[in-house]
Parts: structure tokens; sequence; C-alpha cells
């Protein structure tokens, strides 16, 4: 009786250690999904960000042409002006006076000539008739000719005198926006030097100063040469301006010069741009990002910008190859055309390369390669 549940305790154990022994198969997991765009060269234009400041197309100062006392402040500060608007009256008394003494040195000039004129055609006849003598003809010529010469220095007087005069209504040299006053009612302006009372700042057009390395513009015309880069531009390469608050200026610009020398304590070479400014948006003295056309590369490749990976070792892609095994490889990525990368070395066209799905496609592994579908404008000029 004892053996009988010994015997099935026995068979249990044996039935269970033959159950644990065998072991379910593991099927292989399916490769990754990632998603793919194959690039392909097509032409780009490439711009080039580069820092710049605001500066506005024509400076005016102020100043106080004749010495006075400042009697009226006419315009509004911070405000639009025209050429030739009045902005400050200086006390005219003293001026007046000068000019209506002139005034008067040149009528009497006047009546002096008019009567060396009339002694003049006098002798003339007695002359002939020699009723008087040659001197006494002579006389009344040199006499006439002094007299005239009177009256022109009257006149240059009276010249001098309304332009002091009109010095005491101080007007826009050129139209633009004012700054505020320097000087207030009551002070002594133009005393032995000319007294800043304003300036005046043209905004509408605004330059932008640009600089760019010289070993960019090196490289860049080096390019041009060679014919690996065509000319933006026949005339006047395009500018866009993104403000400091990283938002898009709404209006492009035209680039005027570049400058003939290379800073030598930065080693940039600056550029103007010249820009619409109808609304005053930009200020002097903003700080801006210019983007540059400066070339059209005509097999140019580009990809979006995630699928550039940066390290310290460089930048690399992933590519997905014939068999769908991964691959990295170095590139060099240093402009950029939108949303996308410009390849300068590495690619060749015809790589697929990996947009999406970098955690699961490590260099060596297979893949299930996808075609991209990212938004609206941000894939590559290439094929999917």
């Amino acid at each position: 009786m004892r053996f009988v549940p010994r015997c099935t305790a026995l068979a249990l154990l044996t039935l269970l250690s033959a159950c644990g022994d065998k072991e379910a198969p593991k099927s292989a997991p399916p490769p990754a999904t990632v998603s793919v765009v194959t690039v392909a060269p097509a032409a780009v234009t490439l711009n080039s960000e580069l820092p710049g400041r605001t500066e506005a197309s024509r400076i005016a100062q102020v100043r106080a042409r004749t010495a006075g006392i400042v009697l009226q402040r006419v315009y509004k500060e911070g405000g639009d002006v025209k050429a030739g608007e009045v902005l400050f009256r200086i006390d005219p008394a003293q001026f007046q006076a000068s000019y209506d003494s002139a005034q008067a040195a040149v009528v009497k000039a006047e009546a002096n000539l008019a009567q060396a004129d009339l002694k003049v055609k006098r002798y003339k006849p007695l002359l002939a008739a020699q009723a008087v003598s040659q001197q006494e003809y002579d006389d009344a010529v040199t006499a006439q000719k002094q007299a005239a010469a009177d009256l022109a220095t009257s006149k240059a007087a009276r010249t001098t005198a309304g332009l002091t005069l009109g010095y005491a209504t101080v007007t826009a040299p050129i139209s633009g926006r004012v700054s505020r006053a320097l000087v207030t009612e009551g002070a002594l302006v133009g005393q032995g030097e000319a007294t800043p009372m304003a300036t005046v700042q043209q905004l509408d057009p605004i330059y932008v100063t640009i600089t760019q390395s010289s070993t960019e513009v090196l490289k860049l015309q080096r390019a041009l040469a060679e014919g690996k880069l065509q000319r933006a531009g026949k005339d006047q390469a395009r500018v866009t301006l993104v403000t400091e608050d990283g938002q898009p200026y709404p209006h492009a610009g035209k680039l005027l010069f570049s400058d003939v020398s290379v800073d030598e304590s930065t080693g940039t070479v600056a550029m103007r741009a010249e820009f619409p400014n109808p609304n005053r948006v930009l200020l002097p003295g903003m700080y801006v990002r210019a983007r540059l056309e400066q070339g059209v590369n005509e097999a140019a490749i580009t990809v979006p910008q995630q699928a550039i990976v940066r390290t310290n070792e460089g930048a690399t892609v992933l590519i997905v190859g014939a068999d769908n095994k991964v691959l990295s490889q170095p590139v060099t990525a240093n402009a950029n055309d939108g949303n996308n990368w410009v390849v300068s070395a590495g690619l060749k066209g015809g790589e697929r390369i990996v947009i999406e799905g970098f955690q699961k496609a490590k260099p060596g592994a297979t893949v299930n390669p996808q075609p991209w579908k990212g938004p609206v404008g941000a894939a590559p000029a290439a094929a999917k």
C-alpha cells in the first residue's frame, strides 16, 4: 500500500521534468520600419545668413548757423518732417536791423550811381564842344565806376545780411524723422560754434550693413570662377531679412556694394543692402540677420535638416543600401536652403537617406524603408 503513492509521485515528477526541458521555439522580430527619401541633384540658390545692423540712408545734423537766442521749437519731436520745414526760430531782431541797414546802403549807392551816370551824360557832348576839359570828363567817368562798385558792395552786404536773417529760421535739410530737441527755448546757440539742435534721419529706404568673413568671400569667388556656382543675379543680388524677434521682414532688399578692403581687426568684408521701410518698422541700430543670395548650384544635393546627425567628429547621415542594411555616411553640409541642408560632399545622388526612425536604424541593421511623408515644403527637391 505504501508503494503505490510513491510510484504515483515519481511519475508526476518525471512528467513535469520532461515538460520543462521542451521550450517553445522563438521567431525573429520583423525589420524596423524607417522613413527615407531618395536624394537627387537639383538647382538650388545658395543663401548665406549673415549678421547686420540697420542704418539710416541719410543723416543730417541740424545746427545753428548764426548766434542768437532760441525763441521757439516748431516741430513735434520724433515726427516726420519735410525738407525745408521750419524746426526752430531764433530771435531775428538784430539780423533784421542789419538787413535793413544793408538795404539802405544799397538805396544810397543806387542814388550815387544814378547821379554819376547823369554827370557823364552831360559831360560827353560838352567834351566834344570843348566846353569841359578832358580831365573833368575823365573824373566824371571814374566817379561813375566807383559808384557802380559801391553799389555792388552794398548789394553783397545786403545778401550777407539776408542770409544771416534767414539762418534765424532753422529748417530741416532733408526729409525724414526728426529726433528730440537738443536745445530749449531761451538757449543761446551759435556763439562761437554751430550748436547741434536736432538730427533728421531718412528711414525709407533704410540701409543694412552686413559683414562676411574674408574666407567665405574667397571660397565664393573661387567657386564662381571654377564654374561650380552660377551668379544669382546679373546686376544686384536679392537679400531678405530676419528681425531681432526671429520674424521674417516682409520686404526684400537689394545688395548695393561690397567694400574694397578687409577689416584688419575682424577679418570681415562689409556689404551694404537697401530695404524699403514704408511703415518705419526698421529703426537705425537694430540687429538683424540677412539672407543673401550669393550663387546657384545647378547640381546640389539637399536633405531635410533632421536627417543630418552632428557630433564632435562631424556630420553624418544614415543610408539604406540595396540590401536594406543601414550605413553611416560622413557628409559636409554647411549651407542651408530653407528647411534643408545642402550637402557639398559625401553624397552623389540616388542614395536613400533615413529621415525618421533613427532609434531603430542602427548601422549594420536591416530595416524596412518606406517613403517619407513629411510636411508640405519640408522635403528636399528630390524624388522620394
